[in-house]
């Protein structure tokens, strides 16, 4: 069982691990022109040329691509901002964001310095809502439409929630006539381009894909009277003239950095926290220190972290690691009391108050993950712990047998299990089931199995039928031999 445990409670940590090797790429990632398909958030670069496009406009200068998804924590920002220094210093003539992100958790500070960035960039800067008509630009995230050179959007895809809108140095952020209205709102694309939010002239069928985009971007005018030149002719195999895109190079969060933006989810940093505690209340009761302890140890520091990154409520704090204490009560005793109910109400308060809303996104945990994690933690408390606890003490090591023929009272009927009290303690405690002991009945202890008590009335118990019995009229015999 232990192993077993230890295999449930590892999962999570290596689940992490794959989905930051499948959804990552490091910061310079293979170079590609886009073709029709879709880029989503877990392919980087890994587009083939189509027959019709077997070359790249190489007289052009390129233009990056940069995924962002999820909340816009300290890691994101930053890379971002070392984005745009690596294509300005590559030389690329654009770069575009390609955005899915329901709001920030960093202060105003450290997005009014990307706001800043952006607007200051020598190179021009696109965002793209996409790659799913699901994606969303919300909270201050969002005022980036007002500073970037080129901003599109899938159709179907939402933006707004900005909020007031952050003061730059030497720049503005401008979204219009719309600006008032997307602050505690949001606009579908089609909205946001009849508004004049959206700086490229597109259909009404929106940006679709990547390529969309860099096609899209051809001929646009900056502020500065600098014109985008991404798109070139060319003769295909068959004589026709095509339009071949510029060179476009995809790049995301290196692996170390995908997995903190990862555990700084609001779900992930609960789940880490929770696992990471049971593990380490699971190897403090089992006296030992082993694989479980250690990987305790890593998920409750990726938790703690993910906690402090979040913006939670200090008092649902204190409230979960009470809960902790509380269930680690009851484990101690190997029976789930009045603790385990303290523990379960704690639990369930704490984790429905554990954050703060932030503008467009509550952060509130899904009633999916609120499920699983309270069913999991109590049977963790209920059922697993304490068979392990009895498990792990039910060797002649533990030191009690001084309580074997002691007596003691029934806490409550013990038919055939109850618990019994001898001395200051209650202990489970079990007896056979041809001698049932009523509430407040005298007991005597006769064995001991694991942290249960083996007990029988104090008067009056019953023989054990493995028990060998003199024949009848044995003893006579023998006297008359």
């Amino acid at each position: 069982m232990r192993r077993l445990a230890i295999t449930l409670l590892i999962t999570p940590l290596a689940g992490l691990a794959g989905l930051s090797l499948l959804g990552t790429s490091t910061a310079n990632a293979s170079t590609v022109p886009p073709n029709d398909t879709v880029i989503t958030s877990d392919t980087v670069a890994t587009e083939q040329v189509s027959d019709t496009e077997s070359s790249v406009a190489d007289d052009l200068a390129p233009v990056d691509v940069l995924q962002v998804s999820g909340l816009f924590d300290e890691i994101q920002v930053q890379s971002v901002a070392d984005a745009i220094d690596r294509a300005e210093a590559a030389g690329s003539q654009a770069i575009i964001l390609q955005m899915n992100s329901k709001g920030s958790i960093v202060s105003d500070e450290s997005m009014r310095g990307l706001l800043q960035k952006v607007a200051d960039a020598t190179i021009a800067v696109g965002i793209w809502v996409g790659p799913s008509s699901g994606a969303r630009a919300y909270g201050v995230p969002a005022q980036l439409f007002g500073v970037a050179d080129v901003t599109a959007m899938v159709a179907g895809s939402r933006l707004g929630y900005t909020g007031p809108l952050l003061e730059l140095d030497g720049a503005q952020v401008d979204l219009g006539p719309a600006a008032d209205a997307l602050k505690s709102d949001s606009m579908s694309f089609s909205e946001a381009r009849a508004a004049g939010v959206l700086k490229l002239d597109t259909p009404d069928v929106g940006v679709p894909t990547v390529r969309s985009m860099v096609l899209a971007m051809d001929g646009v005018v900056l502020d500065d009277g600098t014109v985008l030149d991404t798109v070139a002719q060319d003769l295909s195999d068959t004589g026709e003239t095509q339009n071949v895109a510029t060179l476009v190079r995809f790049s995301a969060l290196g692996l170390l950095e995908e997995m903190f933006h990862t555990v700084a989810s609001p779900p992930m940093a609960f789940v880490f926290f929770v696992i990471g505690v049971c593990l380490l209340i699971f190897e403090f009761f089992t006296a030992g220190v082993g694989v479980a302890g250690f990987v305790g140890a890593v998920l409750t520091v990726f938790g703690c972290y993910g906690l402090s990154a979040l913006p939670t409520r200090t008092g649902a704090i204190v409230l979960l690691v009470l809960a902790m204490l509380a269930f680690a009560v009851d484990v101690q005793v190997g029976i789930p009391r009045f603790w385990t109910g303290v523990g379960v109400t704690l639990f369930v308060l704490s984790a429905w108050f554990l954050y703060e809303p932030i503008p467009g996104n509550d952060l509130q945990l899904s009633w999916v993950t609120l499920f699983f994690v309270i069913v999991g933690v109590l049977l963790t408390f209920i059922v697993g712990m304490p068979s392990m606890v009895r498990t792990r003490f039910a060797t002649p090591t533990i030191g009690r047998e001084w309580m074997i023929g002691k007596e003691g009272t029934a806490v409550g009927a013990i038919s055939p299990e109850g618990v019994a009290q001898v001395g200051e303690a209650k202990w489970r405690a079990r007896t056979n089931r041809a001698t049932p002991i009523v509430a407040g009945g005298d007991l005597r202890v006769v064995a001991i199995d694991g942290v249960t008590l083996e007990v029988e009335p104090a008067e009056g118990g019953a023989r054990d039928y493995r028990e060998r019995r003199a024949k009848a009229g044995a003893g006579d015999a023998g006297t008359d031999d």
